[in-house]
Parts: C-alpha cells; sequence; structure tokens
C-alpha cells in the first residue's frame, strides 16, 4: 500500500510550512504481525474504502529458525534478536494506542521444541500475546491478502506462499464463480475453505492444499554441505519438487489458457526485481507484475551465472536476501517446472495483509465493492 501523500504535496507555489497530516483515529486502527522462521513484519492500518491505508510498519531479518534444522530448538541469540524486534513493535503499538490486532508466530515456532517456551517469554520481556497458527491458516491468509490480483479471467488459481521455514500452496477452481465475483470470492475464503452452508454467493473451490514443510531457510540447510553452486541448486530444486506427490494436481497437467500462478514472498519479489533491472526496490512496479515461466526462468540462469560472490554484489539482490535466493529460487522453479505459466502475478503482500484483510472483513469494516 503506498504510503499517502500529504494534502498539497506537488502543488505550487509550495506553501512556506507544509500541511500538517492529519493523524488516524486510534479506533479505527488495527494491527498485524507476522513472526516467520527468518523475519519479523508488522504492518498498522486502517480501512479505506474496500482495502485499507498503511500508517506505520516494521520489518526486520531475525532468523529465528537458525539451525533449528540442526538441533531442534530456538538457539538463546535466535530469541534475544527476535526478542528485541518485537520490543519495537510493542512501542509502536503502544504509540498508535493499536487495540485491534491480531499476532502470529509460523514454523519455526510450530517445529522447535522450545517454541511454546519462547512465545511465554515474548509475552513477559515484549508485552505481546503471540499466536502459533496452524498451516492451514497460514495458508488460508496468504490466499486472502492476494485477492486483489485475481485476474477475472483466472479458472484455476495456484497461490504459492514461500516462507523463510515452509511453503505453502493452495489450488482453487473458480470456474462456477461469475468472472467479475472472483477476487471477491477468494477473500470470502477468510471464514475457512470450506464454504459456509447456505451461503448465498457462488464459492471459489479449494481442489487441495498443503504446507511443505521448507522455505528458504531451512531448505537452505538441508544441503548447506554441497559446495558446488549448480549442484546444490539442482538437488535443493528436485529435493522440494518431490515433496509435492502428495498434492492433488501434482499428477494433472494445466493447459495455460485461464490459469494463473501468484506468488507471494521475497523471492518472488526480488526475482521480479532482477527482471525488471531495479538497483532500488520499487514496490509499485514490483506488486501485481506478470511474468512469464521462461521470464523467471532466464532471471535464474542470470543467478546462477553470477555465482556465489556476484550475487552478493548485486544490487537488486540486496544484502538480506542473496544468501538464501537460491533456496526460494530452487523452490520457484521445481513449481514452474510441474505448471509452466505464462501468468505468474507477483505479489508483494502475505501474512500481514491477510491477518488485516480477515480482521477487517469480520468486523465489517471494508467497503463492498469491486477490486
Amino acid at each position: 500500500m503506498a504510503p499517502r501523500r500529504p494534502d498539497g504535496a506537488g502543488a505550487f507555489p509550495k506553501p512556506v510550512e507544509p500541511p500538517r497530516t492529519r493523524q488516524p483515529d486510534p479506533a479505527s486502527l488495527y494491527a498485524a504481525l507476522d513472526l516467520g522462521t527468518n523475519s519479523c513484519r508488522m504492518l498498522i492500518a486502517q480501512p479505506k474504502g474496500n482495502q485499507f491505508h498503511v500508517v506505520d510498519s516494521f520489518s526486520k531479518s531475525v532468523q529465528l529458525g537458525q539451525g533449528l534444522e540442526v538441533t531442534g530448538r530456538l538457539s538463546r541469540m535466535s530469541m534475544d534478536r527476535t526478542v528485541h524486534a518485537l520490543k519495537i513493535c510493542r512501542s509502536k503499538i503502544d504509540r498508535r494506542q493499536v487495540s485491534r490486532m491480531r499476532l502470529v508466530a509460523t514454523e519455526a515456532c510450530r517445529r522447535a521444541v522450545n517454541g511454546a517456551s519462547f512465545i511465554k517469554r515474548v509475552e513477559r520481556e515484549a508485552g505481546l500475546k503471540l499466536e502459533i497458527i496452524a498451516p492451514e491458516e497460514e495458508a488460508r491468509l496468504a490466499v486472502i491478502s492476494c485477492a486483489p490480483l485475481v485476474s477475472t479471467k483466472t479458472e484455476q488459481l495456484l497461490v504459492v506462499d514461500i516462507g523463510g521455514g515452509s511453503t505453502e500452496l493452495v489450488w482453487i477452481d473458480l470456474t462456477r464463480v461469475p468472472r467479475h465475483d472472483r477476487p471477491r470470492a477468494i477473500m470470502r475464503l477468510h471464514a475457512g475453505f470450506k464454504p459456509a452452508d447456505g451461503s448465498p454467493f457462488p464459492a471459489a473451490r479449494v481442489v487441495d492444499w498443503i504446507s511443505v514443510p521448507l522455505g528458504v531457510a531451512t531448505l537452505r540447510e538441508q544441503f548447506d554441505d554441497v559446495k558446488n553452486d549448480a549442484a546444490r541448486f539442482a538437488l535443493m530444486s528436485w529435493f522440494f519438487e518431490e515433496q509435492l506427490e502428495s498434492f492433488a494436481p501434482y499428477a494433472k497437467e494445466q493447459a495455460r489458457d485461464g490459469f494463473q500462478i501468484i506468488g507471494t514472498s521475497g523471492t518472488v519479489t526480488t526475482v521480479a526485481a532482477s527482471h525488471l533491472g531495479l538497483k532500488r526496490y520499487d514496490r509499485n512496479r514490483v506488486d501485481g507484475l506478470r511474468m512469464t515461466s521462461d521470464q523467471i526462468d532466464a532471471v535464474i540462469r542470470g543467478y546462477l551465472t553470477l555465482g556465489p560472490s556476484g550475487r552478493r554484489a548485486d544490487p537488486r539482490i540486496g544484502r538480506d536476501r542473496q544468501a538464501l535466493i537460491m533456496s526460494g529460487a530452487a523452490i520457484l522453479q521445481a513449481l514452474l517446472r510441474v505448471w509452466p505459466t505464462d501468468r505468474l502475478s507477483v505479489a508483494d503482500r502475505g501474512l500481514r495483509e491477510g491477518l488485516l484483510y480477515a480482521q477487517m472483513s469480520a468486523d465489517g469494516v471494508l467497503d463492498d465493492g469491486p477490486y
């Protein structure tokens, strides 16, 4: 969501003192926090029409799941880093006087033997009550965050959320939903993957969903001992594909016509930025961008040609992302090997946006209208 420009911005002549931006009413604010395996992210927003306007945000790589694949535990250093970041989130919530919020933790806390005790520590030291959500809810929230990007021409939709510790895939059949209602039908999934009994609305049918316990951090750790860059990439990609065998659509060939993939993750947005040649990330150019399988493959081949040192120096990848970009690219390549498409939509959105949409939809504060 682009930040709102102050009234009069860009007007001539410019006033000597810029007009004050009116502070949002705390009663209208919602907060959403996503603590993942690699990152801690938060948004504070207020409803605006059928969308929302972001008034504050936070994002930091905390690497909470570092070493989890080996030890099965969250390390002391990782927990310390994360608690520090969460204290900053708490200060933002307090400053904005936010009372309605949803704060969640995902795969790292689900898998770690000390995950529950860490959640108690967060409440004790940072004053935040986090809940560890199940994979199905994580998948559902990723899906509804992408509702505005669903094309009215889409009949078969695959939403992919590549996280730090897991990857969620949801396949949705929209053939029974009138074209104009397809994005809104996706939004209605916030209540569950099964349509409500007696609902008057045509429902999006969830064919199947899967949560693969491999994300950019955990997949990289599994193959960290393979020193050859190209060999490690190939092994990661094929290993990830093997985990899809239980996913119902895996065995079915999908025609490109009427098929859309929406990818939400730092991997997908980084690939998009590389495709566009951006030296500085621009969300307005990336979010909603459509790419073909061939274009994505060209970017990934370019990453392999660069090698580790070249990727570290590439401004399109960024220092925070360079260590994880090839494991994410391996996941993306596996998906496109199975389901090539001319319409992969890049989503710079995810769990936080899904949490906000779900809260606001449940409260009935979003306008009913086309996206």
